[in-house]
């Protein structure tokens, strides 16, 4: 019998607020720090990239990771890392090939021009992926919402899977 390729496309979404600007949670994305802008307002880091990857992986497989597993993960055994949860969502791609990781991040603030290289070497790394399969984005977004106008961030995410059966 002749093997099939099937390929899925998974699309995610995550979006959280900051904390005041006092706060001392550390903002989380991608894995890296931001230092110059307050945490974000979550159970976990709110790393909103890991989120949004983990919701691109819930698209493809149909199983539920945010308010899922990483709820339990985070809730019941206080693990408030994202690349946790990120680690787990891999796992439920059973014999999925990642083949690329589309990120684009929507934020008035902080500056990511300094931090893409060191994030697509951070997912990449996370997702045992060559560097060439991690894109990523960012815009302003003009300041036409609230994303734009500094109050947050919010991030999409789109992994493309290849499997054999």
């Amino acid at each position: 019998m002749t093997k099939r390729s099937f390929i899925r496309t998974g699309i995610g979404q995550d979006s959280h607020r900051f904390l005041p600007e006092d706060t001392s949670k550390p903002c989380v994305m991608g894995g890296l720090i931001f230092e110059d802008v307050p945490g974000f307002n979550a159970n976990s880091d709110g790393d909103v990239v890991y989120h949004a990857i983990c919701n691109a992986i819930s698209s493809v497989t149909g199983i539920l990771i945010l308010g899922a597993i990483a709820d339990d993960l985070c809730l019941k055994d206080g693990i408030t890392d994202s690349e946790v949860y990120l680690k787990e969502a891999i796992k439920t791609l059973g014999d999925q090939k990642i083949n690329h990781i589309a990120i684009t991040i929507e934020a008035k603030r902080p500056k990511f021009k300094k931090k893409i290289l060191p994030m697509r070497e951070n997912i990449a790394r996370v997702m045992g992926v060559a560097i060439s399969q991690v894109g990523i984005t960012a815009t302003s977004g003009e300041g036409l919402t609230d994303f734009g106008c500094g109050d947050g961030i919010q991030c999409f995410a789109i992994i493309t899977t290849e499997e054999w059966v």
